[in-house]
């Protein structure tokens, strides 16, 4: 593959750490080992997370246009914005935020708190829209730049979830290149890796960067979106434009791009009973927090996974932790108990 062509504006540490779920691991039988890849703490720019590592690939590009303007787009407590909100007062850039009602969960503070109050500090331009869900182009977001445009700025715009720019799926390629050098230091490979897909550029650059070496279908995608025909359909064909990038040497077909549809519901950014439940005990038997909107499901995924045997004994599976912690904040009532 031929990802080092591509200019790569350092934003993230370096390797992110991997560390083993013990007392998960145990608490679920013992008969599979887990392990956790830390992406969300990747970066010391506003707690990072699995957009970090994309924007990598994305700001060389606004540098060399001499855009002045990160303009992005997300739900109200979208990770994404927080993420470009940091990264733009990082190089100095305005940013300009679209807000979308994407949640329909009630909360007298969802819009003062954490990620959307992360990305005001970091002096963000931060507009909501009352429009809903969805993973494709949104008109508010071309309004953003537009506006940006007529203004005088010079706007670059970076969809939702980094999905839909042509390079968005290169940073998780970087991923299985990074992955493949901490395995050989330790001297075996994980035989499935879990990842939350939603927009589906980290699942897609994962495809490819694991189709390098023959693990396309062990990278088990948890679709948090409650759309996942859509997200699927988008998983591969953001797959397959990253594959003939990065000139990969072979196709990606639809069977190589694995997603368990079953813990999306019961909507998008709406935790089930089995999400909360997932949340407490990872949290209560490792320390490590996940939210209810993206990582609570695909623990919820990896949890009911390993119950339910779909591991064979004796594998190792890591856990890719993406990040959205911050997000926890908005959802405080459904944990004022714990």
């Amino acid at each position: 593959m031929k990802l080092t062509r591509f200019p790569r504006h350092p934003l993230t540490f370096g390797p992110t750490p991997i560390h083993p779920l013990k007392r998960l691991s145990a608490h679920l039988g013992g008969q599979v080992e887990l392990f956790a890849k830390r992406d969300d703490c990747n970066s010391g720019l506003a707690f990072g997370g699995n957009k970090t590592r994309k924007l990598e690939y994305l700001v060389p590009e606004a540098v060399a246009q001499g855009c002045d303007t990160l303009v992005s787009i997300g739900g109200i407590q979208s990770n994404q914005t927080r993420q470009v909100a940091a990264v733009a007062a990082h190089l100095g850039m305005k940013c300009v935020l679209v807000q979308e009602h994407w949640v329909d969960h009630v909360d007298a503070v969802y819009d003062r708190v954490g990620n959307i109050e992360m990305s005001r500090i970091l002096g963000a331009d931060v507009r909501l829209d009352s429009a809903g869900f969805d993973i494709g182009i949104r008109p508010s977001w071309q309004q953003a730049l537009q506006e940006v445009r007529q203004a005088g700025g010079r706007p670059f715009a970076i969809p939702a979830g980094c999905s839909e720019h042509p390079l968005g799926g290169l940073g998780y390629v970087g991923f299985a290149e990074e992955l493949r050098q901490q395995e050989a230091a330790q001297g075996w490979r994980f035989d499935y890796i879990v990842v939350c897909s939603v927009t589906g550029s980290t699942q897609a650059g994962m495809v490819v960067g694991f189709a390098a070496d023959g693990r396309a279908q062990r990278v088990i995608g948890i679709d948090a979106s409650a759309k996942p025909e859509a997200t699927h359909a988008q998983i591969v064909r953001i797959a397959r434009h990253t594959a003939a990038l990065v000139e990969l040497g072979r196709e990606i077909e639809a069977a190589d791009v694995v997603l368990d549809t079953r813990y999306g519901g019961p909507a998008y950014g709406l935790p089930s009973e089995g999400t909360l439940e997932a949340i407490r005990l990872c949290a209560r038997q490792e320390g490590m927090l996940t939210d209810p909107v993206y990582e609570g499901k695909s623990m919820q995924g990896l949890i009911d996974k390993v119950r339910r045997g779909e591991f064979p004994a004796g594998s190792r599976v890591l856990y890719v932790h993406l990040g959205g912690v911050p997000a926890l904040n908005a959802y405080s009532f459904l944990f004022r108990n714990g």
